[in-house]
């Protein structure tokens, strides 16, 4: 597992980079707001779905407000 910045999100966003984007949030934070093409994650057989393909880079991005 790799750990990338918000900055290098949001470029890889901008640039349309294809991959599977998780928002680890409760259902109403991301009712409230997500990033684009986000999608709230549920399970790990979610995942699988998502990306059947084991090349197929997925970003996790969750809210720390410590």
């Amino acid at each position: 597992m790799n750990t990338i910045t918000r900055e290098q999100l949001k470029e890889k966003i901008d640039r349309g980079d294809e991959f599977v984007l998780l928002e680890v949030l409760s259902e109403g934070s991301y009712q409230r707001g997500h990033l684009p093409g986000a999608v709230r994650y549920e399970d790990s057989e979610q995942v699988e779905r998502l990306a059947p393909n084991k090349d197929t880079t997925v970003v996790a991005y969750c809210s720390n407000f410590n």
